[in-house]
């Protein structure tokens, strides 16, 4: 086997995916296959459930190549990581040969060209249609001299290029052929350099995978997915989901009792005893309860997310000590960072030095980025089912929560109704059920125009999460390509984590969070909040490269929903008055 190069594993997760065409020493090659790539524990309802979201525009509009219904019939999931020492196998493509010192299009790229030379490279042109399918160019030669050669325009455009006979200097064909059919019988084949974005799109997310399945198994043990929500309402002040003392419902004592090995029809009446006895929750016994059940299904599933992410290590900032009782950091702890925080409208800041991330390429698409024009091309097995390409890491990050009772102020402020809320109320249990329950946040395809709780939600917490990358990079000492946000909206929270590329960059959070975290947050609230293109960016979306977006993939939301007015406008969240 011939190796042509090295490359990290970062960049392979994003390069060098399935049909995927890329160079390599000079020459263009197809990716055939990652060879004998290794499988990674996940929990594959975790993954079907977020490629069900991931999926839902493709699936809207019946361009997901059918992954949708298989996901709901339960078909195979498989998720894997390249094997190092095998790596990925790829072959010539498109075979179609160039010389490069005289430029005629050759038959063989075993035979000299016939100027003499033996120079072969590619036409880097290749045909592609929105089914997915990719094709490679069929040049017409000479009928007389059985001989042509490429034309090169001044443009990259496939329409400006034409071919004619070395001999005779009569055109063959102009461009690589017009309205040439798609094997699929469903349009014309367009012509694009080979490496454009709209030949291959790779598409793929990110989630928290518990690095171990026992914490997984933990929570279900300790109450749940309820017990995980009703640990972050009340604001996380207990240790862990486990330690939080609000009674299990009947439901989960009864599953904690059969997953410890008890008869499930003994179960039942142990269960129905607990009950008569007052010892288990009732109807409308905690706030979270009082959430309709499409709202509470999904404040569950992000607060089982937060669970897991924090299942390994945390550190909130309301446990940090100095060295001796006194001294210049102890001080800074007590005195400085709480009205830090305070001032940036955060009610939480906690240091997670082994953030549990899993991010995974489950296919493709050619041409347009529109779920309406182009399909979904999923990765599968050879045997059935899906295969996601993927690189498991453990790497550290920040978990930022905002301070419920500003937010819940500042949508009133906005004009909205949040039903349970009131302004004056300083309740925060209160404001975090009352968002949860208003607030639907859209997905990150659909139109950030339409005005809801759920878009100001979004806008809010993702402006919020590209400023504080923004400012913690510079503090950190990290580029700001190497920071990357993972919004759990619902809960007026996002983390931002460092992209596990090397030791260089590991551990410049946690000297941020040790040393000058209050230095950071005065910096986000006192910095420079206008934007060089004002006024032009303002009138326009409120956001743009200059001001506020982060290149990809440090946002997975394609830098949408993002507006400086939510947090510094007239009624911005940092010119809400800060709650007592």
């Amino acid at each position: 086997m011939t190796v042509l190069g090295s490359r990290s594993g970062s960049q392979i997760l994003r390069t060098f995916l399935p049909d995927q065409t890329v160079d390599l020493r000079g020459d263009i090659y197809r990716v055939a296959e990652w060879s004998a790539p290794s499988p990674i524990e996940v929990d594959t309802d975790l993954v079907r459930r977020h490629l069900l979201r991931e999926v839902g525009a493709w699936i809207a509009h019946g361009t997901d190549g059918g992954m949708g219904d298989d996901l709901l019939r339960s078909t195979p999931i498989e998720v894997v990581e390249l094997d190092e020492r095998r790596g990925v196998t790829v072959e010539r493509y498109p075979q179609v040969w160039l010389c490069r010192a005289c430029k005629r299009i050759g038959k063989s790229l075993e035979r000299p060209c016939k100027c003499g030379q033996r120079k072969w490279g590619q036409l880097h042109f290749v045909g592609i249609h929105d089914c997915g399918a990719i094709t490679e160019p069929w040049i017409r030669r000479c009928a007389e001299h059985d001989d042509v050669k490429l034309v090169i325009p001044k443009s990259a455009k496939a329409a400006d290029i034409s071919f004619v006979c070395p001999s005779c200097n009569k055109q063959t064909m102009p461009g690589l052929g017009f309205n040439r059919p798609c094997a699929c019988g469903n349009g014309s084949v367009r012509w694009n350099v080979h490496k454009a974005r709209a030949v291959y799109t790779p598409r793929g997310m990110v989630l928290i995978n518990p690095p171990r399945p026992e914490h997984r198994e933990g929570l279900k043990l300790a109450g749940g997915a309820r017990k995980a929500l009703v640990w972050l309402v009340e604001g996380l002040t207990a240790g862990r989901p486990a330690d939080v003392t609000a009674k299990q419902t009947k439901e989960e004592f009864l599953a904690k009792l059969i997953a410890d090995g008890m008869d499930p029809t003994f179960a039942k009446s142990m269960a129905d005893m607990a009950e008569q006895g007052g010892q288990l929750a009732g109807p409308g016994d905690h706030p979270v309860d009082r959430l309709s059940a499409e709202r509470r299904a999904e404040a569950e599933r992000e607060a089982v997310d937060i669970a897991m992410a924090l299942a390994e290590s945390r550190m909130p900032t309301t446990e940090l000590r100095g060295t001796t009782r006194g001294d210049a950091l102890d001080v800074r702890y007590r005195h400085s960072y709480p009205p830090a925080l305070a001032r940036a409208g955060i009610d939480g800041l906690d240091l997670v030095d082994r953030f549990p991330l899993l991010n995974a390429m489950y296919g493709y698409t050619r041409g347009d980025d529109d779920p309406r024009k182009s399909r979904l091309v999923p990765f599968r097995r050879k045997r059935g089912g899906y295969r996601l390409y993927g690189n498991l890491a453990e790497t550290e990050a920040f978990l930022i929560r905002l301070d419920p009772v500003r937010v819940a102020t500042w949508l009133l402020g906005r004009g909205h109704q949040v039903p349970g809320w009131t302004s004056g109320d300083s309740d925060p249990v209160a404001a975090r059920v009352a968002v949860l329950q208003s607030a639907v946040v859209p997905s990150k395809r659909d139109d950030p125009s339409v005005e809801s709780v759920g878009t100001d939600v979004l806008k809010l917490v993702h402006t919020y999460a590209h400023r504080f990358i923004r400012q913690a990079a510079v503090f950190s000492g990290i580029e700001r390509d190497a920071l990357s946000e993972y919004l759990v909206p619902a809960h007026l929270g996002f983390f931002v984590y460092a992209a596990a590329r090397g030791d260089f960059v590991l551990g410049g959070m946690q000297a941020v969070f040790e040393s000058n975290l209050d230095d950071l947050l005065d910096a986000f609230v006192d910095a420079e909040h206008r934007c060089p293109l004002d006024p032009g960016c303002s009138r326009g979306s409120g956001a743009c490269s200059a001001c506020v977006h982060l290149g990809e993939p440090s946002c997975r939301f394609f830098n949408r929903f993002l507006n400086r007015d939510t947090l510094f406008g007239a009624g911005g969240y940092l010119r809400t008055p800060v709650s007592s």
